[in-house]
């Protein structure tokens, strides 16, 4: 006892059981962890999934040379590989072979389709590297004048709809984990408040013997911090598991998109830093009620 006060030790939060694996909240908080774990999981990974589409077809062009004859098309086709060449900042040019383009339209024309007379366009595969977007008038107008016969598409506006969407899904994602965050603060408020009302004959005690409000805030504060921790651990478990099978199934297709949705090494260590997190704003917030309401208690 100094100056009317008295310091409480490790025997004195015996005083308020801690209850870490008794009553709703640590279950409740390990939903809610599982719930945010995984919504910001899709939310990286379909960030990470927008960059690498970004990256691949963002500034790549492919040039058809539409005339129907043969010979004309085949020179039209070379002269369109020149000029390419020729303008500054393409950094990769490919044209398509015929067993390609056969294969492409295999879907639609069938086996040997192809090989009947039709006038299948040369197709040219062009990276026009970083910065691309920018001249793609440039390089439309420079082929439209050596190559009447070209037609120029845009990759990345084929996939723009689809950016867009994994875009929208991307915010969704984080809106779903601020959601998470709020009602998590909100469970917190109200365990702190149903605990503050079961031991309020303690907490009048502990006045009489001098404690402060700061002091008995605290032993809620650490009870409330190891429920968090538990169910928060649960949560993350729970929910790695679910990332880690996920990722396995996607591995199987195969499928160069989906597979571009993987998280990487720091989205792991942001949500392994999730239940920490959760820890610290769940101490925060019952701290903060468990003075609001003991001030008003007085």
């Amino acid at each position: 006892m100094k100056g009317g006060m008295r310091r409480f030790g490790a025997a004195d939060r015996r005083l308020l059981p801690e209850g870490r694996l008794a009553g709703p909240m640590p279950w409740v908080i390990a939903i809610m962890m599982f719930l945010t774990v995984l919504a910001a999981a899709a939310g990286m990974g379909l960030g990470s999934a927008a960059a690498s589409l970004n990256a691949a077809v963002g500034d790549r062009v492919t040039i058809q040379i539409m005339a129907p004859n043969p010979d004309v098309r085949e020179a039209d086709a070379a002269r369109a590989v020149g000029l390419l060449q020729r303008l500054p900042g393409v950094k990769k040019i490919r044209r398509l072979t015929p067993a390609e383009i056969n294969r492409l339209l295999e879907p639609w024309l069938g086996a040997g389709g192809t090989e009947a007379d039709l006038p299948i366009p040369a197709m040219i595969d062009a990276d026009l590297g970083p910065g691309g977007g920018a001249r793609l008038d440039e390089v439309k107008e420079a082929l439209a004048r050596a190559v009447p016969s070209a037609r120029l598409d845009r990759n990345g506006d084929w996939l723009g709809p689809l950016g867009q969407l994994i875009s929208s899904l991307k915010w969704l994602a984080a809106a779903l984990v601020l959601m998470m965050i709020a009602a998590t603060s909100a469970t917190v408020v109200l365990a702190a408040r149903a605990a503050l009302d079961m031991h309020r004959g303690t907490i009048e005690v502990l006045h009489l013997m001098g404690a402060t409000d700061v002091q008995v805030a605290r032993l809620f504060q650490r009870r409330i911090a190891l429920d968090a921790l538990f169910g928060g651990g649960i949560g993350l478990a729970g929910a790695a598991l679910v990332l880690v099978l996920i990722g396995t199934r996607v591995s199987a297709l195969g499928s160069d998109l989906i597979g571009s949705a993987q998280l990487p090494v720091g989205a792991w260590v942001l949500l392994v830093a999730l239940p920490v997190l959760g820890v610290l704003l769940a101490m925060l917030v019952a701290r903060s009620t468990i003075l609001r309401a003991l001030g008003r208690m007085l």
